[in-house]
This record gives C-alpha cells, sequence and structure tokens, in this order.
C-alpha cells in the first residue's frame, strides 16, 4: 500500500482559522503539510480557495452536514443547507470528498434509524456524482452504543451503505467507543479512505450514551500522536487502502501549531505518512 497523504481537520484550529486564514494555512505549509481538511466551508468556499490558492494548500476531503437538519458540535449546532448547496460550494473548494461528521445518539440506537442514515447517504451519492464528488461518514462515539445480532449499530451502517460511501475512521472516537480500534480497521478494509489520528486518554464512559452528562470538547484529554492510549501504529499498519491521515484535536493540549507539528512528525518520522 502506498503511505497516506498527511492533512489537518481544519476544525482543529477553528479560530485561527476564521482570524486569519492565509496565515494559520501558511503556518500548516510551514509544517511541512500539503493537504487540510476544510470544515465550514459553506458559507465561505470562495474565501477558503482563495487562502489554499496562496498558501499552496488543497483540501480533498471536507466535513460538512447531509444527514441531519441541525449538525451538533460541543460548541453549539449550526443549521445544515441543502446537499446541493454543500456538494456546490464543495466543488469551488477543491474538495472532492464531502464527509458528514456527525448524525445524532437517538438514531443510531435503532435499526430503523441505522437503517434510514445508511439509505440517505447512499442516494447522495448520485447527487455527489453529477459535482463530480463522494461523499461519505465519519463516526464518534455514539455509533458504537447499539448492538443489532452481535452488529454495533455502525458495523451495520457499513454493511447497508454502497461501497461508493467513503469512509473515515476517528481512531480516537472509535476507541472511546469500546472498539479494538486496529480490528475493526482491518474490518474495514478497503472501505476506509481516511483516518482522523488523535490520540489522548478515554473518558470513563461513553459521551454519547443516553442520560450521560453533557460534556464539552475542553473536558478531553487528548495528547500528541504516540503518546496516549490510542493503539495509531497499529491501526494505521493494518489500513489496507488508506488515502488520507488526518490529524485532529478536539481540545489541542498546548499551542496549536506546535501540536499539530508534534502529530506531523509522528506521521512522518515513524513511516505511516507521507
Amino acid at each position: 500500500m502506498a503511505l497516506p497523504e498527511a492533512s489537518v481537520q481544519l476544525y482543529t484550529l477553528a479560530a485561527e482559522f476564521s482570524a486569519d486564514m492565509e496565515g494559520s494555512l501558511d503556518k500548516l505549509a510551514a509544517i511541512g503539510l500539503r493537504n487540510v481538511e476544510a470544515f465550514d466551508f459553506v458559507g465561505r468556499p470562495d474565501e477558503i480557495r482563495a487562502a489554499l490558492d496562496a498558501s499552496g494548500l488543497v483540501s480533498p476531503t471536507g466535513h460538512a452536514p447531509l444527514l441531519s437538519d441541525e449538525l451538533w458540535t460541543p460548541d453549539g449546532s449550526i443549521p445544515t443547507p441543502s446537499p446541493e448547496v454543500v456538494f456546490e460550494a464543495a466543488a469551488k473548494v477543491g474538495i472532492t470528498t464531502v464527509i458528514d461528521p456527525f448524525v445524532a445518539t437517538e438514531r443510531w440506537l435503532t435499526l430503523d434509524g441505522v437503517t434510514d442514515i445508511a439509505e440517505r447517504l447512499n442516494a447522495l451519492t448520485e447527487t455527489a456524482a453529477g459535482f463530480g464528488l463522494e461523499v461519505g461518514y465519519h463516526n464518534h462515539a455514539q455509533e458504537f452504543l447499539a448492538d443489532f445480532d452481535g452488529q454495533t449499530a455502525y458495523e451495520r451502517f457499513i454493511a447497508l451503505t454502497d461501497e461508493r460511501v467513503a469512509i473515515e475512521l476517528d481512531l480516537y472516537w472509535a476507541l472511546v467507543g469500546g472498539q479494538d480500534v486496529t480490528a475493526l480497521v482491518s474490518l474495514l478494509g478497503d472501505r476506509l479512505v481516511a483516518a482522523h489520528v488523535k490520540d489522548g486518554v478515554a473518558p470513563a464512559s461513553n459521551p454519547f450514551a443516553p442520560g450521560a452528562e453533557a460534556f464539552g470538547s475542553g473536558a478531553l484529554d487528548q495528547r500528541h500522536a504516540g503518546t496516549g492510549d490510542v493503539p495509531l501504529a497499529e491501526a494505521l499498519r493494518a489500513a489496507s487502502d488508506l488515502k488520507y491521515a488526518i490529524i485532529e484535536y478536539d481540545n489541542a493540549p498546548g499551542d496549536v501549531f506546535a501540536d499539530i507539528a508534534a502529530s506531523y512528525a509522528f506521521l512522518i518520522e515513524g513511516g505511516f505518512a507521507r
């Protein structure tokens, strides 16, 4: 397998990026990154594309809500535009794979809910293709709460989705969901196109479980890649056709650019990405 390309999810530096797009991207380029993963791009595609071009970076993947009326984030809800509006904006930015980053817990607790999520995403593959794009899904930990005849809701979702649906596995959140992360990577096989590379100490219980106390990203104990409990090296080696290894912190432990540089060094020096 060719090494995946290193990238970084721009949510990691959301405040810095919104305050100074070009300056933030220049700092990422100076670290050595050539790719980023855009977020919240629908309302500002031209501005983001101009900043990317000026810094010599590209955003082959991007996060945008496709499956919910509102997208929940630890910092508040974001209204969901129509898929056509999302895809038009993605094409302007230069994104080729649009990834839904979050579907609320309650929809993962029943088989009907999981089936509906998969069917909606399957239908969107055709709409996206009209814009020259693909669609995908990114997990948190709620996808691993329910069990259907020995399959987690996430595994059932994978079985129900068209092979054209790209899978982006967040390795940290899979661990939080109680998964054998390396085994899950192997199970996904060539469906796994991108991985979110983040590390840390998992909370004592799944924070997305019904009745769990509300949490914010600031409560998460996240650390530089290779210094926490996530078996990143083993998981990345288990991938069969990974295209992107994407650095992300929901809660960067220090200076965000230094934190990104540390995880980038883990990927490059460890021979896990290029």
